[in-house]
């Protein structure tokens, strides 16, 4: 391979890793969390628990083998649900990223609360 294949190569993926990165940032300031969280390493996972409505204990777990796996899917699939997505999205989060996070950041889909604003079958509380 020549240099400028390897350049083109290169730049391709400083593109596409841009472009993820913007995804995220925009992810997190719909939910009304910071952007720059996006950037910032475990914080940024902290950060998603929160919009995904699990609880900021579990970042413990990602350290934890096999465990952080499970973890990661329900934290996926939990983000899915904040903004009104399925399963499908869930998968398309795990798997194809860097491609689903600018769908979810730039396309129409609304913050919906923590888990999709599901209180698992509960009555909000009247005053």
């Amino acid at each position: 391979m020549n240099e400028g294949a390897a350049a083109g190569i290169l730049l391709a993926q400083l593109v596409m890793m841009i472009i993820a990165i913007a995804g995220v940032w925009k992810v997190f300031t719909k939910a009304g969390e910071p952007g720059w969280a996006a950037i910032v390493p475990f914080f940024n996972f902290y950060v998603m628990l929160k919009i995904a409505g699990k609880p900021g204990w579990w970042l413990l777990l990602i350290f934890v083998p096999l465990v952080n796996i499970v973890i990661i899917i329900m934290t996926l699939h939990g983000i899915s649900k904040s903004f009104g997505k399925g399963v499908g999205f869930t998968l398309g989060l795990l798997f194809l990223g860097m491609i689903f996070y600018p769908i979810l950041g730039f396309g129409s889909a609304q913050y919906q609360g923590a888990n999709g604003g599901d209180m698992d079958g509960a009555q909000p509380e009247t005053i």
